[in-house]
């Protein structure tokens, strides 16, 4: 592109002289002035003659740039195709004994589970390799295939999701996979259908890594909405805990929200406790916010915030309690907030209590505010110590 502009500058360049270049009027009616007027206007026609000539040059030069450029690309896909296919045919050697004894490769990713099928992730390779994703329920209202454990080092599969269902309840959301021995990050539960639960997240892998997150719960279609999944624990050493699942709505009329998903617990050593999640609307009551996760399990970690109760028409869902902090070191998470009602003299949610700091340092978790009613207002929560 740039080399065909400058030829296409100089042309117009070229152009624009030809006029003043080629017919030079004669400073005079002597004959010395014509000679002079003809000689420079023949050095005009003949640089107009040249100028042409490395036009045509350049643009041949241009085209053999652009056919040699698609060479080159044709060549190095060609070459690219069979290394590809050997590091395959390698990969296919190194992995046949695991695979043929245990059902699983030693490097690789494990297969996701087909669209619609219900069927579980296969599990990532033995060494390295990332667990496959669940595959979706079908319309009948099955569950979602659970996400497919890492080997060594790896992420967890994704919980299938829950089919809505044609009739009745659809189905629950598929659980995350367990990350990595060594390294990895749980995989995150699955959404769930009309009336379902969702998956709980996936724990993070031995050594470190984040909890997966829980699955949301599905509408409850006339009726009470699906729990929240809970969130998956952080690595046993280090690790965030994962988020609590949010708690489906409920149906119209005397529909009851699905309660938030509890958070995770965070890792031994360290790590913070995940958020529970928010319960669910509900016409008649809102859903109950999940509790937060314990903030290193054994010693150092903020506890996670409780998930805020649902809103609803009459009574408002009740705050989830904050998470305590890890034993030695670490704040308490803060109350979840109370649910918010609409109707004339309906009650709002109580707000929840925060968690517990840890021994050494740290503060306690701030009380959940309750939820505005019109007829009363929900209670706030105590704060930790």
């Amino acid at each position: 592109t740039d080399l065909a502009s400058i030829g296409s500058s100089i042309s117009a360049a070229g152009n624009t002289a030809a006029g003043p270049t080629t017919a030079l009027l004669a400073a005079g009616a002597d004959d010395v002035s014509a000679a002079v007027a003809a000689l420079f206007g023949s050095y005009g026609q003949t640089y107009q003659t040249v100028s042409a000539q490395m036009a045509s040059l350049h643009q041949q030069f241009v085209q053999g740039l652009v056919t040699g450029s698609f060479s080159y690309a044709s060549a190095e896909a060609a070459a690219a195709a069979p290394l590809q296919a050997a590091a395959q045919s390698v990969l296919d050697v190194i992995n046949a004994p695991t695979q043929a004894f245990l059902g699983r490769p030693l490097i690789g990713n494990g297969a996701n589970g087909a669209a619609g099928s219900g069927a579980d992730g296969g599990a990532g390779g033995l060494l390295y390799g990332n667990g496959g994703a669940g595959g979706s329920g079908s319309l009948a209202g099955q569950k979602g295939g659970n996400g497919g454990a890492a080997g060594l080092i790896g992420n967890g599969g994704a919980g299938g999701a829950g089919t809505l269902g044609t009739v009745g309840s659809g189905g629950i959301g598929g659980n995350g996979g367990a990350g990595g021995f060594l390294l990895g990050h749980g995989g995150a539960g699955g959404a769930g259908g009309f009336l379902s639960n969702g998956g709980a997240g996936g724990a993070g892998g031995f050594l470190m890594g984040a909890g997966g997150a829980g699955g949301p719960g599905g509408f409850g279609f006339g009726g009470t909405g699906g729990n929240g999944g809970a969130g998956g624990s952080g690595g046993a050493m280090f690790g965030a805990g994962g988020v609590g699942g949010t708690g489906g709505d409920g149906g119209g009329g005397a529909g009851i929200g699905g309660a938030g998903g509890t958070g995770g617990t965070g890792g031994l050593l360290l790590g913070a406790g995940g958020s529970g999640g928010d319960g669910g609307r509900g016409d008649a009551l809102g859903g109950v916010g999940g509790a937060g996760g314990t903030g290193g399990a054994g010693f150092f970690g903020n506890g996670g915030g409780g998930g805020s109760g649902g809103a609803s028409v009459a009574t408002g869902g009740t705050g989830g309690a904050g998470g305590a902090a890890g034993l030695l070191i670490g704040d308490g998470g803060s109350g979840g907030y109370g649910g918010s009602a609409s109707a004339v003299a309906s009650q709002g949610g109580a707000g929840a209590a925060g968690g517990k700091s840890g021994m050494l340092f740290g503060s306690g978790g701030a009380g959940g505010a309750g939820g505005a009613g019109q007829g009363a207002g929900g209670s706030g929560g105590v704060g930790g110590e």
